[in-house]
């Protein structure tokens, strides 16, 4: 029997309960993901449970839906009894009674019922909310129960829903902070490795065998798919067929998943030979100062848009110190010239997702009402950028990259010359590029970096690769 990694019942049944007590008369339908194919239909992807469905059901398997009648504060849990053939081909398996035991739920029904307990709702008046569906199987099972074409079920989503559970889930509690810890001392684990074991002659290949042994001796997996590359300058390279070579920088933004699907999102970056040289040590320092300012500036009541900002002067400071950059940093900042060094926004909110809740929408996750995000160039990109509370868990990465094709080109549209000493980045060309990032609670006054403490200053990546 495959084991059931769960938290206390009652978890569960006070979240539903909470989620229960903002609606007086209404159907909450909460659908769980099915398996997806690869290529036929009994050989299919690992499976991944909908993460709304965990927080409030926390069963991890296919073919189950919850409903939550707010007129009853009922929750019932919809799935099927396995059959023998299940048996044969898995394993005992548990029944629905039992699996609705374990997460405190009492009523049980088979999933082919749904269909009339949706339509009951109707008929009685009750308003169906439903989250929008980002799988395409779940958009017609949706079509199916409520009776609307595609297109209806789509408009049809509660944003009502959407924000509401977005207010319970974006605070912490203290068994997600355990599992969120979790996955981040796995996620350690799986850097320092790929920092000692890593060397001139091997392939990035051979450093993601290292970290997807790890998490499997863990019983884990990856939270998403591994970052781990010589060309950083590329944000999101999934690509690892290049040979490590002397000189060059190894950048890996991955992380593992704990057993109960909380992410880890780390990143590092060092040298494949034994040390940084001169010129990756002084550009490392800078991304390592604006991390390390940014998360100790974190506290409830900031926002993290002022965060982003200062930790782009803290980059412009530093370049300018290198002769990379020059003008008014306050100015470099508001025309967005740092952008050409640091694309992309300083972090994002991070749970049961990497990017925590991002099927519900960026905007509503990150933004509110009281903040819009802007059109220009990198900041466009803030995943994060209102105002922090206590319980926030999120990332800080900011970083620093050399990319000649934008570079090139912000340089041939003569764009922020004011700021830019174009001339002086051409002995940066093959640079690639830095990130460091880690995670971090927002606790009542300040923060906590969440697991066991990883190496990142200069001299402790050094030590490794020695």
């Amino acid at each position: 029997m495959s084991p059931l990694y769960l938290f206390n019942a009652g978890i569960y049944a006070q979240r539903r309960q909470q989620l229960m007590e903002k609606y007086d008369n209404d159907l909450l339908l909460i659908l769980g993901n099915e398996n997806s194919p690869v290529n036929y239909e009994d050989n299919y992807y690992p499976f991944r449970q909908d993460s709304t469905f965990l927080y409030y059901a926390g069963l991890n398997m296919p073919h189950l839906a919850l409903v939550l009648d707010c007129s009853q504060r009922k929750a019932i849990l919809f799935g099927d009894n396995p059959t023998i053939d299940h048996i044969v081909w898995m394993g005992p398996q548990h029944s629905m009674p039992e699996l609705a035991e374990k997460v405190g739920i009492n009523d049980t029904s088979s999933f082919a019922n749904l269909g009339q307990i949706i339509q009951a709702a109707q008929q009685k008046g009750q308003k169906i909310h439903y989250l929008p569906p980002y799988r395409s199987l779940n958009k017609i099972r949706l079509g199916q129960l409520l009776n609307q074409t595609l297109e209806q079920v789509e408009q049809g989503m509660s944003l009502d829903l959407v924000k509401k559970i977005i207010e319970q889930r974006e605070i912490k509690g203290p068994e997600e902070i355990e599992e969120m810890s979790k996955a981040v001392t796995l996620s350690g684990r799986m850097h320092e490795a790929v920092m000692q074991r890593s060397k001139p002659g091997l392939k990035e290949a051979d450093m993601v065998g290292v970290l997807h042994e790890i998490a499997s001796a863990e019983d884990c997996q990856l939270a998403y798919t591994a970052i781990l590359t010589v060309n950083g300058q590329t944000l999101h390279n999934h690509h690892y067929h290049n040979t490590l070579l002397e000189g060059q920088l190894l950048l890996g933004d991955f992380g593992a998943a704990s057993r109960m699907q909380y992410a880890g999102d780390i990143t590092r970056t060092c040298p494949v030979s034994k040390s940084f040289s001169r010129q990756q040590k002084e550009i490392y320092q800078i991304v390592l100062d604006t991390e390390v300012q940014a998360i100790e500036s974190l506290k409830p009541g900031i926002s993290y848009r002022e965060v982003h900002l200062n930790a782009a002067k803290n980059i412009v400071n530093g370049l300018k110190d290198l002769g990379l950059m020059k003008g008014d940093t306050e100015e470099a900042v508001q025309e967005g010239a740092h952008a050409l060094f640091f694309p992309h926004g300083l972090g994002h909110m991070i749970g049961l997702d990497v990017h925590d809740m991002e099927n519900f929408g960026e905007d509503h996750v990150g933004y509110g009402a009281d903040y819009s995000r802007s059109s220009q160039f990198g900041l466009k990109s803030l995943r994060l950028a209102k105002e922090l509370k206590e319980g926030f868990v999120l990332t800080v990465e900011p970083g620093i990259y050399f990319i000649p094709e934008l570079i090139d080109r912000w340089q041939s549209q003569k764009h922020g010359e004011a700021f830019i000493n174009y001339s002086a980045l051409e002995a940066y060309r093959t640079f690639g590029g830095i990130r460091i990032e880690d995670n971090v609670l927002v606790t009542d006054t300040a923060f906590k970096i969440l697991g066991a403490p990883i190496a990142k200053s200069i001299e402790e990546v050094e030590a490794l690769k020695a």
